[in-house]
C-alpha cells in the first residue's frame, strides 16, 4: 500500500503546540542554541536533553545539519545544546553541559571527515570549509569512531546515536579510498547504540520523543531510516534480505559488486525491504529508508527561528557559511542517480519541495536583514530545477527500482514541468529589497532544454555573467558509467543558452566542470575531451579529480572494476601517475603540464597531437615555464616537511603511552593560521634514495 504523501506532519504539529520559541517577528531575534555551560545557565537550565556533537562550526543556518535538527527539538520543547569541534584528546568537552537527559547525537559533520580532509590524491587539504577561518586539524580523522566513544567515556549508559553523511554512508561493508580496503560497518567500529541515516528531522524527534516517554534505546529499532548492530546472541529478523557478508565481500570483489547492486535497488522508501549483513557472528540491519516529508514539514523545518548566523563566539569568518548566507533552499532530493554523487543516496530521489509561501517569507526575511546586500545568491537545493517535480502515477513509483529517473532517458511518467519554478522564481525577484537572485545550483541541462521558458527567464535575469554547469565528460562510455545525458545534450543546452543570453542583450558564459579518472575513463577518452575543449575554447581553472566516496555506485566500480548493473568489466585509472596525466590533459594548456601531457600522448600512440598543427596539443618543444615547473617539482622530493599540531608530536614519533595525550585519530599537521610549517630540509644525495621513500611512506594518511 502506498503512505499517503501528505500524512499529518508531525513537525507542522510540534511547530503548532504552542511551545516556546523566540519569534524573531516583531523586532526580537533568535538566540543561537547554547555552546557553552555558561550560556545553557543564562537560559535557566541546569541540564539539557540532547547534546549534538558536530565536526562543524556551529552555524544557525538551515543549510547545517545541527542548526536544523537542533531547532526541530527545540520546538518540540526539548532542551538542545551543541557541541561543536570538540577536542577529541579526552572526553572533558563532552561534560560541558553535564550528563544529557535522552542522548548524545553525533555527526562528523555536513561531509565525510576522510574527504573533508584529503585529496583525490590522499594528499593533506589546506583548509577546510566548515572551521572558522579556514584553519585545518579541527576535527579528527574518522571523527563519528572519535565522538562515539567520547560520548560513551564521560557518560556511561546515555545513549549514543550516530548520524550525518559520514556515518549514512559507511552504515555498512563499504570500500574505504584511504585506507585501499573494505571496511566493516561503521556501527561496529564507533559502537554507536544506533545509526541515523539519510534526512533525520521526523527520525530524530520520534527518537526524542520516544525516549522521553521511557522506552530504551533498543525499542526504537522499528523505526524507518535507523541501522543497529545485534549481539551474537541475538536473534535477526527473518524478513530482511540478506546481502553477501563482510567476509565474503572483502575476499571476492564479485560479491561486493553484487551486494552494492542490492543495496543501491532498496532504497526507494515506498518499496525497500529491510538488509542484513553479518560480519562474522554480529549482524548489522539496516531497516528502510524514512519516508519523504511533506510540503507542510518542510515548511515547519525551514521556518523556524535561525539566526542564519555563526554563533556570535566566533571571529573568524567560516568560509561555508560566506559561500551560502544568502542562499534559499527550495527543495531536497535528487531523481538524476548519478554514479559518482551521494545526494541520491542520502537525500532520496524523491523531491520534497516547499511551498511558494514559505520561501517567499523567508526571502522577505533575509531582504529585511541590515546585513542583506540585495543579492540572494542561490535559489535551489541539490539541483537548481527538480522544484515540485514527481512522478505522474504514485502507484508506479510505489513500485519503481529504477536507479534514475532521467537515465538512460527521461522517463514518460516524470512530471518535467517548470512552471511552478519559473514562477517563484519571478515572486523571489520581484521581492522589496532584492536587487537580483541568481540560480547557482546545478542545472539539469536535458530537463531545462525541455522548457523554453525557463531558459528565457534564467539567462534574462538569473544569471551573474557565468553559469556553471556540469557536462563532466564527453566520452559516450563514461557518460553512460555515470548515468549522464550525452555531450549533444551539453551542446545544445550552450546553444539555447547563447541565444537567450543574445536575446536578452547579456555577455553572459557557461563554466562547464569535467571529472578526470572517473571508472571507465581512459588516455584515449581524456585525449578526446582535451581536443574537444581546444575546439570549444573551454579552458577550465579547476578540474575535478574523481574521489571514490563510500557508499557510491562508482566506488564499487572503481574497487572491484566491475559495473554492479551490469556485471561487464570497467577501465579504472588506479595508480596516482595514471591520475595525474588524465588531470593534465584537462589543462593541458598549461606550461607545467607539458611533460605529463606529453607522456599521455605517447603512451597513448597520439604524437600526432605533438607539434605545431592546428589540432595539436602541445608543441614539440617544451616551453621554458614547464622546465622552470619541473625543477621546482624536483626539489620537492629532496626534503620533507615536518607537520605539527598544537598539543601533538611531529609525524614519525611515537608516544610514550597510550594513555598520554597526543594527536588522537588525525593525522598531526599543520592549520592554515595557527601553526608553522618548517621548510623543507635539503637532503643531498640521490632524490630517490630509500629513506626518502620511507619518509614518503609516513606522510601518507593511515
Amino acid at each position: 500500500m502506498l503512505p499517503p504523501r501528505d500524512r499529518l506532519p508531525i513537525l507542522q504539529q510540534a511547530g503548532q503546540t504552542g511551545t516556546v520559541l523566540e519569534r524573531i517577528s516583531g523586532g526580537t531575534r533568535a538566540r543561537p542554541l547554547p555552546i557553552s555551560r555558561d550560556e545553557m545557565l543564562d537560559r535557566g537550565w541546569d541540564a539539557v536533553d540532547v547534546v549534538f556533537v558536530s565536526g562543524d562550526a556551529y552555524v544557525d543556518h538551515p543549510s547545517f545539519a545541527a542548526a536544523i535538527l537542533g531547532r526541530v527539538l527545540e520546538a518540540a520543547g526539548f532542551r538542545v545544546a551543541i557541541l561543536p569541534q570538540p577536542d577529541w584528546r579526552s572526553c572533558d568537552p563532552w561534560k560541558t553541559f553535564g550528563r544529557p537527559r535522552l542522548f548524545f547525537a553525533v555527526s562528523a559533520g555536513n561531509m565525510d571527515s576522510m574527504i573533508n580532509h584529503y585529496t583525490a590524491n590522499r594528499k593533506v587539504r589546506n583548509d577546510d570549509a566548515y572551521s572558522p577561518g579556514g584553519r585545518i586539524g579541527r576535527r579528527p580523522d574518522r571523527a563519528t569512531l572519535a565522538y562515539c566513544q567520547r560520548s560513551r567515556e564521560a557518560f556511561k549508559g546515555v545513549p549514543v546515536i550516530a548520524g550525518g553523511v559520514e556515518a549514512s554512508l559507511r552504515r555498512l561493508a563499504h570500500y574505504d579510498y584511504w585506507s585501499d580496503k573494505v571496511r566493516r560497518s561503521i556501527l561496529l567500529d564507533c559502537k554507536a547504540d544506533l545509526l541515523a541515516f539519510g534526512m533525520g528531522e521526523e527520525l530524530i524527534l520520534q527518537i526524542a520523543r520516544r525516549l522521553e516517554a521511557g522506552e530504551t534505546v533498543r525499542d526504537l529499532r522499528d523505526l524507518r531510516g535507523v541501522a543497529y548492530a545485534m549481539g551474537a546472541s541475538e536473534t535477526p529478523p527473518n524478513d530482511a534480505l540478506t546481502l553477501p557478508s563482510y567476509e565474503e565481500v572483502v575476499q571476492d570483489k564479485r560479491s561486493f559488486a553484487r551486494a552494492t547492486k542490492m543495496i543501491h535497488n532498496e532504497t526507494n522508501p515506498y518499496n525497500a525491504r529491510r538488509l542484513i549483513q553479518w560480519h562474522d557472528r554480529q549482524a548489522v540491519v539496516a531497516n528502510p529508508p524514512t519516508l519523504p516529508i511533506s510540503e507542510g514539514s518542510m515548511d515547519s523545518v525551514y521556518g523556524l527561528p535561525y539566526t542564519r548566523k555563526p554563533h556570535p563566539a566566533y571571529h573568524e569568518s567560516i568560509p561555508a557559511f560566506e559561500m551560502i548566507k544568502d542562499s534559499v533552499t527550495i527543495m531536497r532530493g535528487c531523481f538524476g542517480g548519478c554514479t559518482f554523487c551521494s545526494i541520491t543516496t542520502h537525500q532520496g530521489r524523491i523531491i520534497q519541495s516547499r511551498s511558494k509561501e514559505s520561501i517567499k517569507r523567508e526571502v522577505r526575511e533575509m531582504a529585511d536583514d541590515a546585513d542583506f546586500k540585495g543579492v540572494v545568491s542561490d535559489i535551489g537545493g541539490p539541483t537548481a530545477n527538480m522544484y515540485q517535480m514527481r512522478c505522474l502515477k504514485p502507484e508506479v513509483e510505489a513500485v519503481c527500482r529504477r536507479q534514475s529517473c532521467v537515465h538512460p532517458k527521461i522517463c514518460k511518467l516524470l512530471g518535467t514541468d517548470h512552471g511552478p519554478l519559473v514562477k517563484l522564481m519571478k515572486d523571489v525577484r520581484e521581492t522589496p529589497g532584492v536587487k537580483k537572485a541568481l540560480v547557482a545550483s546545478g542545472i539539469r541541462m536535458d530537463l531545462a532544454r525541455r522548457s523554453p521558458e525557463y531558459m528565457r527567464e534564467l539567462t534574462k535575469h538569473h544569471v551573474g555573467g557565468h553559469l556553471k554547469v556540469a557536462p563532466e565528460h564527453t566520452d559516450p562510455e563514461v557518460l553512460d558509467k555515470m548515468r549522464k545525458p550525452s555531450g549533444d545534450d551539453f551542446e545544445a543546452f550552450a546553444e539555447i543558452f547563447d541565444q537567450e543570453s543574445k536575446r536578452a542583450n547579456k555577455k553572459q558564459f557557461l563554466i562547464p566542470y569535467y571529472i578526470a579518472s572517473h571508472p571507465g575513463s581512459d588516455l584515449d577518452a581524456m585525449i578526446d575531451l582535451a581536443l574537444y575543449l581546444k575546439r570549444t575554447g573551454y579552458r577550465p581553472d579547476q578540474v575535478q579529480d574523481f574521489i571514490p566516496a563510500p557508499f557510491d555506485v562508482a566506488t564499487a566500480m572503481y574497487y572491484t572494476g566491475i559495473d554492479p548493473f551490469t556485471g561487464k568489466e570497467v577501465h579504472i585509472a588506479r595508480h596516482l601517475r595514471d591520475r595525474k596525466l588524465q588531470r593534465a590533459l584537462m589543462q593541458f594548456f598549461k606550461p607545467e603540464n607539458y611533460f605529463q601531457v606529453r607522456k599521455a600522448l605517447e603512451k597513448a600512440g597520439r604524437q600526432d597531437l605533438i607539434g605545431s598543427g592546428c589540432d595539436c596539443l602541445i608543441s614539440e618543444r617544451p616551453p621554458r615555464e614547464a622546465i622552470a615547473a619541473r625543477r621546482r617539482e624536483s626539489r620537492l622530493f629532496q626534503g620533507e616537511y615536518v607537520h605539527h599540531i598544537k598539543g601533538g608530536k611531529p609525524n614519525g614519533k611515537k608516544r610514550k603511552s597510550r594513555n598520554q595525550p597526543g594527536t588522537g585519530y588525525r593525522p598531526a599537521r599543520p592549520s592554515t593560521v595557527d601553526e608553522t610549517v618548517e621548510k623543507p630540509a635539503v637532503v643531498k644525495g640521490r632524490k630517490n634514495s630509500s629513506s626518502q621513500k620511507r619518509r614518503k611512506r609516513t606522510d601518507r594518511p593511515q
